[in-house]
């Protein structure tokens, strides 16, 4: 039988109990944070305090688990990118890296995601691209056809509405075939990056053409160099049964660029190729509103000196000045009449929907003073607008459905009114009857907005010239 062992020592000392503690799960840090990128033209950039610090779209998405970061601390990504090359090194530094629980995060991995085989490994290989290919923008274009022809300013009634802006210094080419894919793989990292929800063309596509915007000039050794400034990735698709029809994918303007009016430049030269080859229309696939604010402010300039529609539009604004827009029969009275519809699209390849956009700054522009007819105008809009929203037959029975923002999601949120037997169900229209009328009024406030900023530009500009 054992017997418990008592120490001899009188004294006997306290016991130590054991801590247990839990490590803390890593919070990790979002891409957002930890990432900085420059865009670089020379050697001495890399590194540079005062090199162009690129303001890219939400870098949180291109990483998993909600945009972060595990596994390190202290990180830091710098990345620079080349306007030579358009090739891109990463530098990657962390005080240390250990697993909190979460898992280490793979950084190349996730870099290759967004710059793909453009990123390049070593620091010093990335520094020699400046020499090794610095002529890659003129190698590029040397096969390319210019398009300096289809862009000169003729004798033709609609040539005079286009090209206003010409830079001396520039020139437009446009690449087509196999070519396409070499030269998009380097550029998709900044589409990717500055185009917010973009995804990259179909570059096995053949119907697909890159439109380039380059410039000369000549470097610190006098040495003539060619530098891209923007480029436009355009579709051409078929129309029943002998037309073409052009479609604006994507349009950068290099961010050190912005500004300057190359982008207003490059969309003018795209409705010259669009005129001169006689395609059906020219349309742009889901247009921010900076490039839809330029695109009406080019449009609207074509339509001021377009003779074929101005008997119209003094006899809608004569209209509009006389009459009491309170009938609903109004809005018919006010839309452009559908011969001139035809004539713009066939001479100038602006699609309906866009001239019927212009139209309305067309008339804001002869309604001299505008705030005696404000009233008017808007009414005119607004029904527009609803239309536009609600659909035609918004005032009849029927469904009818429109997005409307919520607390708990702002894009995916929508209301359905439905009448039945022909009579208007109260009950149902009730609950969103206020928010609906709040968010129609809300889009045609934009719309004014967008209209006066359209309109002040163009007469500016006009008194320019």
């Amino acid at each position: 039988m054992g017997t418990k062992h008592h120490s001899s020592d009188p004294i006997t000392e306290p016991k130590k109990r054991r801590r247990v503690g839990f490590a803390k799960t890593d919070a990790g840090i979002e891409a957002n944070d930890c990432i900085t990128i420059y865009i670089v033209s020379s050697e001495e950039d890399v590194d540079s305090p005062n090199s162009f610090c690129l303001e890219p779209v939400d870098l949180n998405h291109f990483f998993e688990d909600d945009g972060r970061i595990f596994g390190y601390q202290g990180l830091k990504i710098t990345i620079w990118v080349s306007l030579i090359s358009f090739q891109a090194y990463a530098d990657i530094s962390f005080e240390s890296s250990s697993d909190g629980g979460r898992g280490i995060t793979n950084l190349k991995s996730a870099l290759q995601n967004i710059f793909a085989e453009s990123l390049v490994d070593e620091k010093d290989a990335f520094l020699q691209t400046f020499s090794t290919e610095r002529h890659y923008v003129r190698s590029v274009v040397s096969n390319a056809e210019a398009l300096r022809h289809k862009v000169s300013n003729g004798s033709s009634p609609e040539s005079n509405c286009v090209l206003k802006s010409e830079p001396s210094d520039v020139e437009v080419f446009r690449i087509v075939g196999t070519p396409v894919g070499h030269l998009y793989s380097r550029l998709v990292p900044l589409v990717l990056l500055l185009v917010d929800g973009s995804n990259p063309i179909d570059i096995l596509d053949p119907r697909w053409e890159i439109y380039l915007l380059v410039q000369e000039r000549k470097d610190a050794q006098e040495d003539s160099l060619s530098r891209l400034l923007g480029f436009a990735a355009v579709y051409r698709f078929h129309r029943y049964p002998e037309s073409t029809r052009l479609r604006l994918g994507q349009i950068l303007v290099m961010p050190p660029y912005q500004r300057r009016g190359y982008g207003h430049f490059l969309l003018e030269v795209l409705n010259r190729v669009a005129i001169s080859e006689n395609v059906y229309d020219l349309t742009i696939e889901e247009p921010e509103d900076s490039l839809q604010h330029v695109r009406s402010c080019i449009d609207v300039e074509c339509l001021l000196v377009f003779d074929p529609i101005q008997q119209s539009l003094e006899s809608v604004v004569s209209r509009l000045k006389q009459e009491n827009p309170s009938k609903k029969s109004y809005m018919c009275k006010y839309a452009p009449p559908l011969r001139a519809v035809e004539d713009v699209r066939k001479t100038l390849k602006i699609n309906k929907k866009q001239f019927e956009q212009c139209w309305e700054i067309l008339i804001y522009l002869r309604l001299d003073p505008i705030n005696k007819y404000m009233e008017t105008y808007r009414a005119i809009v607004s029904h527009r607008v609803k239309a536009e929203v609600l659909g035609k037959d918004s005032e009849g029975d029927g469904k009818q459905v429109i997005d409307v923002p919520t607390e708990y999601d702002q894009q995916m949120s929508f209301v359905m009114f439905k009448s039945q037997n022909g009579e208007s169900s109260s009950i149902e229209k009730a609950d969103y009857q206020s928010n609906v009328e709040e968010q129609l009024q809300k889009l045609v406030d934009e719309r004014m907005n967008q209209i006066k900023l359209i309109a002040e530009k163009v007469s500016v500009h006009r008194q320019r010239r």
